[in-house]
């Protein structure tokens, strides 16, 4: 195996998604209280990067802002704006420019911005097969019942792949083949620019296509893999509302799947929703219609629910919560909230209090609400 110097990545976001018919950039809509994209930062955080380029196009500042508040603090985040979106291939190439020029031994991994449902060991298992087989590039792919509308991944010898096909541009042969193209990949660095610069649009979308590199390194001698994932849910992309309500009840099964195994007991997981930044400590009971989102925090031995919302709100151990709305709220240890109270941003509930049925605690004077402003990071 040929040592190989830093790794870093590019992730493509600069696409306005269409099919999402929404002003929100399609990198930004969010699954389980957290921008689709930040999915996918999460997943790469756990690979040891030099250096990550983000290609922003469509709602560039919006996309730009939310990812350097929320990004994972454990990652090198630069930006690289695609003004004219002319295809992935293109795309990579305005990525490059973020990156050092003098790194010939370094290695890239290139994904795009909408899937979420990535698992960081995938990443981690498609870097070592890529150095150990000292390939020029090897694609992450998938063997598919229905391939249709995806690039077919073309390798006659059964090993060495040639290139990939998209399926617009395909023949009835090729369209026939069931392993398809994740478009997930790890380059060697030194050779992705020379073969970007090769590149035509002469093709059905009129676009640099990224999966063109292939061939392109292919023809010219250099060893070109791939690696088979084994659960091709995980590379699924995001396009339309559909596809994040799918992609949604997957990260929200794996959320749950998660706390369950770390002691917090749910009567009904599939009317459970907690999003990826809630705290639940041991012995947490989550009663079915539950829903808590942002910044929650639950201590050891709370009961939450049945049909209860929190956003935001601190709960104390041994406290329960029943048939209530509490966003931004403070509850104390052993405390009683409900049935049907509602407590507004500010509301504090003392160690041992009660909050009567049907109570309302407004919000308090001063206290900052969160922002859902169209330029914030929500």
């Amino acid at each position: 195996m040929t040592v190989r110097g830093p790794l870093h990545a590019i992730v493509l976001a600069a696409g306005e998604g269409t099919r999402m018919r929404s002003e929100r950039p399609k990198p930004l809509h969010r699954l389980a209280g957290r921008a689709m994209v930040l999915h996918v930062l999460d997943a790469l955080a756990e690979l040891e990067l030099d250096r990550v380029v983000v290609v922003v196009g469509h709602g560039a500042e919006w996309v730009t802002k939310t990812l350097a508040d929320q990004a994972p603090s454990s990652l090198k985040i630069e930006f690289v704006e695609q003004v004219v979106q002319r295809g992935t291939g293109d795309a990579a190439a305005v990525a490059l420019t973020g990156l050092p020029e003098d790194d010939e031994d370094a290695d890239v991994v290139v994904l795009p911005g909408d899937t979420p449902l990535l698992r960081p060991a995938t990443l981690a298992a498609l870097v070592r097969l890529h150095r150990a087989s000292d390939a020029a590039a090897t694609l992450l792919t998938a063997e598919v019942d229905t391939p249709a509308g995806y690039g077919r991944v073309v390798r006659p010898n059964g090993t060495q792949v040639v290139r990939v096909v998209e399926d617009a541009d395909a023949t009835e042969e090729e369209r026939a083949i069931l392993e398809v193209n994740t478009s997930i990949y790890c380059f060697r660095l030194a050779l992705l620019a020379p073969a970007l610069r090769r590149l035509s649009p002469s093709n059905a979308q009129g676009e640099y296509y990224l999966t063109d590199v292939v061939e392109v390194l292919s023809s010219a001698g250099y060893s070109v893999r791939s690696m088979v994932i084994d659960d091709p849910v995980e590379t699924a992309g995001v396009n339309d509302r559909a596809q994040l309500a799918a992609a949604e009840a997957e990260i929200r099964d794996r959320i749950n799947e998660r706390w369950m195994r770390r002691g917090v007991t749910m009567w009904d997981p599939e009317r459970t929703y907690v999003d990826t930044t809630v705290e639940l400590s041991p012995d947490v009971a989550l009663w079915p219609g539950v829903v808590l989102r942002g910044a929650c925090v639950v201590g050891p031995g709370a009961e939450i629910g049945p049909d209860t919302t929190l956003i935001d709100t601190e709960v104390g151990e041994w406290s329960e919560i029943r048939y209530s709305m509490c966003e931004q709220a403070r509850i104390g240890s052993g405390a009683h909230v409900g049935p049907f109270a509602a407590l507004g941003p500010g509301a504090v509930v003392a160690d041992g209090e009660t909050v009567a049925p049907f109570e309302s605690r407004p919000e308090r004077r001063g206290a900052a609400k969160r922002s859902r402003a169209p330029n914030g990071a929500t």
